[in-house]
């Protein structure tokens, strides 16, 4: 983690205060005076300020069920913000793990733990993500297949990875992904000659929405433990 986050989350300065203290030479990492906020730190560094140590707070995890025509960013847009409905302090500290569009509603996960998100977006990772997908027009014969053989969509240097579908109704699928690309969803349907009208994210790894539109709740440790020792494949 940055050392300006990990000030933050140690005490009660803000970026803007902890930049500062870092800038005047206030802090000392394992003995060293760090003056650049954006060096990379780990928790188990002996990190000082003003040569008080620092211990971090420990780490949140939650999920929460977007509402279509909110944003998944931590300011206001066009649209609110979806952790506006997150009634718990330092909310400034929380970050989004894994985006979705404004009219696509789902499970969000949300932390403060940069290397527990990584494993979740980082396309290395392969963390399975399933939607439940309304098309406007029935699913045609051999969608399925091509999923599972990866699509080239337009201005890729490479196709998909491989898809797994599940037809539901005539016009509803559920689609597995293991990636995140700009729009995937949407223009993998578009590259069969179809459309998504609805869209909605029900699970990400392990982790299964199972709370009402608009609510949230902390992860349990087990849904936590899933992503904390994701391995890397090639």
């Amino acid at each position: 983690m940055r050392l300006d986050r990990f000030i933050c989350k140690s005490t009660e300065l803000n970026r803007d205060q902890a930049t500062r203290a870092i800038e005047a030479g206030e802090v000392v990492v394992n003995g060293e005076m760090v003056t650049e906020a954006r060096q990379q730190v780990h928790e188990s560094n002996l990190i000082s300020l003003n040569g008080e140590s620092l211990t971090p707070r420990p780490s949140r995890y939650l999920m929460l069920h977007k509402t279509a025509g909110t944003v998944c960013s931590n300011s206001d847009g066009h649209y609110p913000s979806v952790l506006n409905g997150l009634d718990i302090e330092r909310v400034e500290e929380l970050h989004i793990a894994g985006r979705l569009d404004a009219d696509t509603t789902g499970l969000v996960l949300v932390t403060d733990d940069g290397r527990w998100s990584f494993n979740i977006i980082s396309p290395k990772m392969h963390a399975t993500k399933v939607y439940r997908v309304g098309l406007r027009d029935p699913l045609a014969d051999g969608v399925a297949s091509r999923f599972a053989e990866g699509l080239w969509l337009q201005g890729e240097e490479k196709p998909t990875l491989p898809a797994t579908l599940q037809q539901v109704t005539e016009r509803e699928v559920l689609l597995s992904i293991t990636e995140g690309r700009y729009h995937q969803v949407k223009r993998m349907f578009a590259a069969v000659g179809n459309r998504v009208v609805s869209l909605h994210r029900e699970q990400v790894g392990e982790i299964r929405l199972d709370i009402a539109e608009g609510e949230w709740r902390y992860l349990t440790e087990t849904e936590v433990a899933c992503f904390a020792g994701l391995s890397q494949l090639d």
